[in-house]
């Protein structure tokens, strides 16, 4: 039997924390791994679907899609009601209404961050659920490192640095990989650095690419 066959599967993920279907994907990616026998290390990198927004946008989500995809208000507010009703379907409380469009850049540094200090899976669920579900301002740092603090992250480290861009670098990286990969939509994940999957797939096709990648490495 090939040593490869105990290790884990290596699942990288590119998401952004203003992408609907990244919660919703990560939600059926999580279903998926719910009767999956074998160990998955998990690792999100950051991609910006609209590096171009202002941190303070003002405007509600309906004004920013109108804008940004060329759709007129009335497409865009069915189209965000059908969202909404997708995420109720993976438990998710998606609030329009509320949230507050920002830029990401931040947060992405902040989840390198907390990549360094182990807790990247926790933050990245915070955050998203803070922008989806409770109407937070993640484009900020003092938002940000409130957040990071109650996923238990040293809130002083945080803020420096963020307050130093020390993570900007970082994050350039995960989107220079990702144009490599020619990702140009997100949620996309990558398994074993070898076999791709684009969306928010069903976690039948999540995991029949698991058993796909371990079949692989054991062969």
């Amino acid at each position: 039997m090939n040593d490869n066959a105990a290790r884990p599967v290596k699942v990288d993920i590119w998401s952004d924390i203003a992408c609907p279907w990244c919660f919703i994907g990560k939600r059926r990616f999580e279903s998926a791994l719910q009767d999956f026998d074998g160990e998955v290390e998990v690792e999100f990198h950051s991609f910006e679907l609209a590096p171009d927004t202002p941190v303070d946008f003002e405007g509600s989500e309906v004004d920013f899609l109108a804008h940004h995809k060329g759709m007129d208000a009335g497409q865009v507010e069915q189209m965000l009601t059908q969202m909404t009703a997708l995420a109720a379907d993976e438990g998710l409380s998606y609030d329009f209404e509320a949230l507050r469009h920002t830029k990401t850049l931040l947060a992405h540094q902040a989840l390198h961050f907390a990549k360094e200090h182990g807790k990247q899976i926790e933050l990245k669920e915070r955050l998203l659920s803070a922008y989806f579900e409770q109407g937070r301002h993640v484009g900020r740092v003092d938002e940000l490192v409130a957040l990071g603090a109650e996923v238990g992250l040293d809130a002083d480290a945080l803020r420096e640095a963020l307050e130093s861009g020390r993570h900007a670098d970082d994050v350039e990286a995960d989107i220079a990989q990702a144009r490599a990969y020619g990702i140009s939509g997100v949620p996309f994940f990558v398994f074993d650095g070898r076999l791709g999957v684009s969306g928010a797939q069903a976690p039948e096709t999540f995991r029949q690419v698991l058993d796909r990648a371990v079949a692989e490495a054991s062969a």
